[in-house]
């Protein structure tokens, strides 16, 4: 984790790891509050972990959204994820869980992209119910 983020011009602080560290084994992106209740309670404030979310993510470290619920995530991109460039989210409208969708690829029905649309940037929101909040998880 110390030279990722060296990599990308940053001090490698004890704070910046720990921060890393948990979005690093998070299966999907996580909000602010989400990586405070993953830290070692007490050992970090609120706003030093706000801090560090911004600057890794300005950094290019983190990929910040917003899934349409005002709630910011945040998602690391290095080389152990399967799918680095953008790719859709699946936010359930009644747990709050995201999970990472496929690549997926829109396409006008007559095959063409409208003019406005060329070269701009696509993101993608899916909502819905989770399959645990439907009864529908299987273990």
């Amino acid at each position: 984790m110390r030279a990722l983020i060296r990599g990308h011009g940053l001090r490698a602080t004890g704070a910046r790891i720990a921060v890393l560290v948990v979005l690093h084994e998070a299966a999907g992106p996580l909000t602010h509050e989400q990586v405070m209740g993953t830290l070692t309670e007490g050992a970090y404030d609120k706003a030093s972990v706000w801090r560090i979310l911004a600057d890794l993510a300005e950094a290019g470290l983190l990929r910040r959204m917003d899934l349409g619920d005002r709630i910011w995530r945040y998602e690391l991109l290095d080389a152990c994820r399967t799918v680095v460039d953008d790719h859709p989210h699946f936010l359930c409208e009644e747990c709050g869980e995201v999970s990472c969708l496929p690549p997926l690829r829109i396409e006008a029905l007559d095959g063409q992209l409208p003019a406005a649309l060329q070269g701009a940037e696509f993101q993608l929101r899916v909502t819905g119910r989770c399959a645990r909040c439907t009864g529908e998880f299987h273990t």
